[in-house]
């Protein structure tokens, strides 16, 4: 039997969780890539390969990100906004996960109860999640996987995300700055960071 790959959807009103089918949590040093636990170094090139060919990227940083007044904090923002200027992406918060509808405004924030909306309303191909609380990012990763075409990215600060297409574990300022560096590496050969 082929191993279950962790692919963009849509997969339906239901998909599978991922840990049913074979995905585990990544070890220290490691990541996750379409269910497959990698070396660290691919999942950055992955998601800079991702990043840098997207139509219309976008991060949704979380409330473990948007609340937190620390220098790391700050200096993790600072470099979320760099990445994602390097690619053109959009950055739409997810600042809180109570349920918003009918009043939300796809277009200024995800509800993460409903983030397949906001995906198809941006019509976005590649999301990234970052500080969003682990059960609930799961929850949206599950959710955007059953219903679109999005390739979804978790950069973790804990343990990584098996419900992502690709996701760093312990992703802190030095994985961001890994993956800055992956990004401007890609660019620099028209869109392809060697894998």
């Amino acid at each position: 039997m082929e191993a279950y790959k962790v692919l963009p959807g849509p997969e339906g009103y239901l998909p599978p969780a991922a840990a049913m089918h074979g995905a585990q949590i990544p070890e220290t040093g490691e990541a996750l890539v379409e269910g497959e636990c990698v070396p660290m170094e691919v999942a950055v090139k992955v998601i800079a390969n991702r990043l840098v060919s997207a139509k219309n990227p976008t991060f949704f940083p979380g409330p473990l990100l948007l609340w937190k007044t620390t220098e790391y904090a700050l200096e993790r923002g600072r470099l979320i906004r760099e990445i994602a200027a390097e690619v053109g992406a959009k950055v739409i918060p997810m600042p809180d996960y109570r349920p918003k509808y009918p009043m939300i405004d796809p277009a200024v924030e995800i509800n993460p109860n409903h983030p397949n909306l906001t995906i198809w309303h941006n019509k976005i191909d590649v999301g990234v999640f970052i500080g969003v609380h682990c059960h609930q990012a799961n929850l949206a990763l599950k959710i955007i996987r059953g219903g679109t075409d999005c390739y979804t990215m978790a950069l973790c600060a804990e343990d990584g995300h098996e419900e992502a297409n690709a996701s760093l574990r312990d992703a802190n300022n030095d994985a961001l700055k890994m993956v800055l560096a992956a990004v401007k590496e890609a660019k620099s050969k028209g869109g392809a960071a060697d894998v």
